[in-house]
């Protein structure tokens, strides 16, 4: 395929944009190839959706299977999050330097490798390892996916391709937990919660295959270097907080944990300080520090990562609560959560359409609010019906947080972007996904500290049930004390986000929202 004329990069993974980009003659109304590109690239972001969602709901079935360790549960959904935070920058920098098509190509092969690991993995530490390298490759796929839409669709075209993207985004997150539930359920060819990633292989050869031939080639006409050292320090820095968080309560809290937690902060310092040098040495950082003097910036991605810690702590909790707690199986509890989804999903497309034009930022403290009393709601019900607590009864608290979190995570972004300079908001944007999965993979290593943490050593199974019943309503407290925080930060976010120019908001909305709807 020739490659097509460079063109402003307003992707969220990706370096800022620049103005002087031109942009490639628009289609001609016979091509269709851009139409089977699109189809290609939103499958693959719908695969990537589908497989974090559709993971949480089979972690007990995994560990029974397995016998793994409560950190090896941890680190299967932990380590996708880890590694996709920390290449979902370097991986939208490789396809501005190497080509976009290329890297998608790339990404979405070694994802589809990954994804037979997963599912052929024979033991715990191999099925860690190759969700690690799930999330490395989806880093450099999912980047590629708003830039290729850029540089395939003129700008006419591009409203009806974000909406398109907007309806995957929640369909992947109303399908990727009962799709879990149905294929571990079934049990197809005795392989028991396996084919929820081997499902991803005939998607994935198509979608190699296709792309391919369909995919034009593009690449930015002044792409940024690489920040290698940047990409370790903030990998190092998350390792050595999230590992002794994951590995603490297994391991009785040894000193070297304390030391490494601690250690981390200064790693972080580090990071900032190579950063600053970066930017004087040769104006390519990983992170770009003078975002962080934006007030409504600064305390979007305090949001942001906020957001994310409470949103890994919640749904691995629930799960564990609903089918090891509880008794479930794993359809039934996959069902349960289906209401929660729908909610996103409705309120989500009602704050940007309708709300927050009118409300503005109060659209997402009344979402902060709604989770909040969702979450105590929920903590009633657990203490007042026990063991006996039904999927109807759980649908009000849930359909009440999942409004809530519909009206924050689709207008966040713009919120949070409304104030940042043009040439800015790719990497603004790159920033904000980066962080939410940072956030992510914390709150999923202090699962161990506020869910495991509560549940004794050595229960007898009639303890077990009540046992992880209590640990629960503790970890909604803390989830609720998160959310609480959330909504003080918001008094930051500017009253009403300013509108965006085309391609700007379009270009970084929906994949910028993505993170947030993998929970």
């Amino acid at each position: 395929m020739s490659s097509s004329a460079a063109l402003p990069d307003p992707a969220p993974n990706t370096a800022p944009n620049t103005a002087s980009s031109t942009a490639p003659p628009p289609p001609g109304p016979a091509d269709r190839r851009r139409w089977f590109a699109l189809a290609i690239v939103m499958t693959a972001a719908f695969m990537d959706l589908v497989d974090v969602t559709i993971v949480n709901i089979a972690i007990p079935s995994i560990r029974q299977d397995m016998d793994a360790s409560v950190s090896a549960i941890q680190w299967i959904t932990a380590g996708y999050a880890l590694a996709f935070a920390a290449g979902l920058i370097t991986g939208g920098r490789l396809g501005d330097i190497y080509g976009r098509k290329r890297l998608f190509l790339i990404g979405i092969a070694g994802f589809t490798v990954a994804s037979a690991l997963c599912g052929l993995a024979p033991n715990p530490d191999i099925l860690v390892a190759a969700r690690i390298l799930q999330g490395a490759t989806a880093a450099l796929m999912v980047p590629q996916v708003l830039s290729i839409v850029h540089a395939t669709f003129p700008a006419h075209e591009r409203g009806k391709v974000f909406g398109l993207f907007g309806a995957v985004v929640g369909l992947g997150a109303v399908s990727g937990p009962l799709l879990g539930a149905l294929l571990t359920e079934w049990d197809l060819f005795g392989l028991g919660w396996r084919p929820i990633f081997l499902i991803n292989l005939p998607v994935g050869i198509a979608g190699l295959i296709l792309g391919a031939r369909f995919i034009t080639e593009s690449k930015a006409p002044r792409a940024m270097r690489l920040d290698l050292m940047g990409v370790g320090l903030v990998t190092l820095a998350m390792l050595m907080l999230i590992y002794p968080l994951t590995r603490g309560h297994e391991l009785d809290w040894p000193l070297w944990g304390h030391v490494s937690m601690v250690g981390s902060l200064f790693v972080f310092g580090l990071l900032v300080r190579h950063q600053r040098q970066k930017a004087i040495i040769d104006g390519s950082p990983l992170i770009e520090l003078s975002l962080f003097r934006i007030k409504s910036f600064a305390a979007g991605i305090a949001v942001q990562l906020t957001f994310g810690v409470g949103l890994g702590i919640f749904f691995l909790v629930w799960t564990l609560y609903m089918q090891m707690g509880l008794g479930w199986s794993v359809l039934r509890a996959g069902t349960t959560g289906v209401p929660f989804s729908v909610a996103v999903s409705v309120a989500a497309g009602i704050s940007v359409q309708k709300l927050v034009p009118r409300f503005g930022r109060k659209v997402l403290q009344a979402g902060a609010l709604l989770m909040v009393a969702g979450l105590l709601t929920y903590v009633w019900e657990a203490e007042h019906y026990g063991l006996a607590i039904t999927s109807w009864q759980m649908a009000v608290p849930l359909v009440v947080m999942g409004v809530g979190m519909g009206l924050i995570v689709a207008p966040l972004t713009d919120a949070i972007l409304s104030e940042v300079p043009k040439e800015h908001a790719g990497s603004a944007s790159g920033l904000i996904n980066t962080v939410q999965q940072m956030g992510t993979a914390l709150g999923l290593g202090l699962v161990s500290v506020v869910f495991f943490g509560a549940i004794g050593d050595r229960l007898a199974p009639q303890e077990l049930g009540p046992a992880f019943v209590n640990a629960f309503q503790q970890s909604l407290w803390w989830v609720t004390g998160v959310l609480v925080v959330i909504f003080l930060l918001m008094f930051v976010l500017p009253a009403r986000p300013k509108a965006h120019v085309e391609g700007e908001a379009a270009g970084d909305g929906p994949l910028a929202k993505e993170p947030a709807l993998k929970g």
